[in-house]
């Protein structure tokens, strides 16, 4: 890093251990350096790497008591002739664990998907110049994304609510094109990524799914064939109350 901002507060940041009274001078300072911004940004990507990698290849406790059982067994019955009720049981557990082995895929899948929309966020608010068009007024912003995006969405009127739209710029995310809204309450702010709900892009939740990536509350859910996402360092409260906002948009 070019400042003198610590490398030991940074890393309490990224690996979310940083104490409540450093959290928002951490932050701001962020928002406010690019390089450091970048360096923070490239240590989660780093660390969310080799926590994939260390998942894909480490077996979960409950296949190891597995396989030690079924190993047990094959030690007790080894000259025994498997009987049907015994049959039924392998194909029941066998059964199992192909259906825990398949939810644990699409929620590695969807975990990545949002990892990599709050990398996007992150990058936003690094650079210099986060918004492509700038405006608090939703009839500026909405018409500037046609013909950029293969659909339409609206906007809310926030006239009454904390909330302040920054502006718009288009994002891409899967190969696709993806409009990201900047929006302000306090001295947070936050990304709206609207996309196109194609399947194996975020693997679908039930109704509205709200999680915690890092230090950032994300929260999704799909309409149509759009699918949103809200990210933001705000309040789990906040980031619900803009994603009511936009559910309610006409």
């Amino acid at each position: 890093m070019t400042c003198d901002f610590s490398r030991t507060r940074l890393d309490a940041y990224v690996d979310s251990a940083c104490p409540d009274e450093e959290l928002a001078s951490v932050e701001a300072h962020l928002r406010a350096c690019p390089t450091c911004a970048a360096d923070a940004l490239a240590r989660i990507q780093m660390k969310r790497m080799t926590q994939a990698a260390a998942a894909r290849y480490k077996p979960s406790p409950e296949f190891r008591l597995r396989m030690e059982k079924s190993i047990q067994g094959n030690r007790r019955s080894r000259w025994a002739f498997l009987r049907i009720p015994e049959i039924a049981m392998l194909a029941v557990a066998l059964l199992l664990l192909v259906i825990g082995a398949t939810l644990w895929v699409r929620h590695a899948a969807r975990e990545q998907a949002l990892a990599e929309l709050v990398d996007l966020h992150v990058a936003t608010l690094a650079s210099a110049n986060p918004v492509d068009v700038v405006s608090t007024d939703r009839h500026t912003v909405k018409p500037w994304f046609q013909g950029k995006l293969p659909f339409t969405f609206n906007l809310p009127e926030l006239q009454n609510s904390p909330f302040k739209l920054i502006g718009g710029r288009l994002a891409y995310f899967e190969h696709s094109p993806a409009a990201q809204l900047l929006f302000q309450i306090r001295n947070h702010e936050l990304s709206v990524f609207v996309l196109q709900d194609r399947p194996g892009m975020i693997p679908a939740g039930m109704g509205i799914a709200s999680e915690r990536e890092m230090a950032f509350n994300v929260e999704t859910w799909s309409a149509g064939d759009l699918r949103y996402v809200v990210v933001g360092d705000a309040s789990p409260a906040d980031v619900h109350a803009l994603g009511d906002l936009m559910r309610s948009a006409k």
